[in-house]
């Protein structure tokens, strides 16, 4: 598995939990704000106050000399560059990261007034599902060194991700789709899922070659019932139960090798010994999608795809619903920033500095980022044999710096 991958996104859902900002901290190879630094010493002076809780200079400064550490920009006259290049000048800069700031804290208000409750507990079991996905203490150490945080700040990180995600249970109901939008939707995605298939598998270890084959024997001859076979035999403990079923391809990621058996196979063809890194599956196409000409109804579309878009209808209305609650919260809070000290380390002169033009040179890390929900859908857990692997490119490929307006939300 490619675990550095892995790590790396989830490092970008656990990071962004900003409301309504868009913003990476943990994104690529950087270390930006990793740094350790305290957000409430404030023995380097008050950088801002969000309802009368201050935010210190020190943590500020701390989080840009990282990420300009990360990103190869410590010569003044390079960070100088990469300012002008992004339409920024050190004030914009400090006031995006101290933004990043006031929301975590603003979410840690908001969540202990509305009873939101993060136990150690909670933590540890997030910890112990990512931690499974490396063979030894030494690699998880290494993948946290990759993505720059250390365990303690990635369960930091971990813990206000389960706060934000309790907030928004608390303040942000999805709507429910209308007949009209369900409908809607059916009709926009009845293409893409046209060709899709169904599939059961079982799974066996890899050297259980002989009980494999003898397994696929008695199901040709009609001596024994494919789902009854998942039950007796697979070692794939979240299909077995229900025949093997694994569902459609247009819905998860297979393995090349699955994926390839699968395309081969026409509805109820069982296919041969099929061996991926995860052991020996049999593969059964149970079922076939082909789209009609025109959608009238969603029922002319699988439940499993129909289930999906009400899914994605009321996580969109869910996420508008805590941006705008958000913003409003935000709104009202009481909060102050202070003038920035002329003295702090990223606060360089940019007179006389031009942009670059794009075919001398591309600044690393444009300020912006990802949603939690879009680093969430890329580290989508292959939990399962039939799975693939976590994609490597689940993160950002730049570090970046908080965005103050992207209307994106945790989840």
């Amino acid at each position: 598995m490619k675990t550095s991958g892995l790590l790396r996104a989830a490092c970008v859902a656990a990071l962004t939990v900003t409301c309504g900002l868009g913003l990476v901290a943990c994104s690529g190879e950087s270390n930006a704000d990793s740094s350790g630094a305290d957000i409430n010493d404030v023995s380097g002076g008050v950088a801002a106050t969000v309802n009368g809780v201050e935010l210190g200079e020190k943590a500020i400064t701390a989080y840009v000399d990282s990420f300009r550490s990360s990103n190869g920009l410590t010569e003044d006259s390079d960070w100088a560059q990469w300012m002008v290049d992004n339409g920024l000048d050190a004030t914009a800069v400090r006031e995006e990261v101290i933004d990043y700031y006031v929301s975590q804290e603003l979410i840690r208000q908001a969540a202990e007034e509305n009873g939101v409750v993060v136990d150690d507990a909670q933590v540890d079991e997030q910890i112990s599902t990512m931690r499974g996905y490396y063979s030894s203490d030494e690699e998880w150490k290494n993948a946290l060194q990759a993505v720059g945080v250390t365990e303690d700040r990635y369960r930091d990180m971990i813990k206000l991700n389960l706060i934000e995600a309790g907030l928004m249970d608390k303040v942000a109901a999805p709507t429910e789709p209308t007949e009209e939008e369900m409908l809607q939707y059916a009709q926009m995605y009845a293409s893409a899922y046209d060709g899709a298939k169904k599939s059961s598998h079982i799974l066996f270890a890899s050297e259980e070659q002989a009980t494999a084959q003898e397994v696929l024997d008695k199901i040709n001859a009609g001596e024994l019932d494919f789902a009854e076979a998942a039950k007796q035999y697979s070692t794939d403990e979240g299909s077995k139960e229900d025949g093997g079923n694994v569902g459609w391809d247009k819905l998860t990621t297979f393995v090349e090798e699955y994926q390839t058996a699968l395309d081969g196979l026409e509805k109820d063809q069982v296919s041969g010994l099929v061996t991926t890194n995860y052991g020996i599956h049999i593969i059964k196409c149970t079922d076939v999608f082909t789209a009609p000409e025109e959608v009238t109804s969603v029922d002319q579309i699988p439940v499993e795809f129909s289930d999906g878009i009400k899914k994605s209808i009321e996580s969109s209305s869910r996420s508008q619903a805590y941006s705008d609650w958000y913003a409003g919260y935000k709104e009202a809070a009481d909060i102050v920033i202070n003038d920035m000290p002329s003295d702090v380390s990223y606060n360089v002169d940019t007179t006389g500095v031009t942009p670059t033009t794009p075919e001398d040179t591309a600044a690393p890390g444009v300020p912006g980022g990802a949603s939690a929900g879009d680093a969430a859908a890329e580290s989508s857990d292959a939990a399962e044999g039939e799975q693939a692997e976590p994609a490597e490119e689940a993160a950002a490929e730049s570090a970046q710096v908080p965005e103050t307006d992207g209307a994106t939300t945790a989840r």
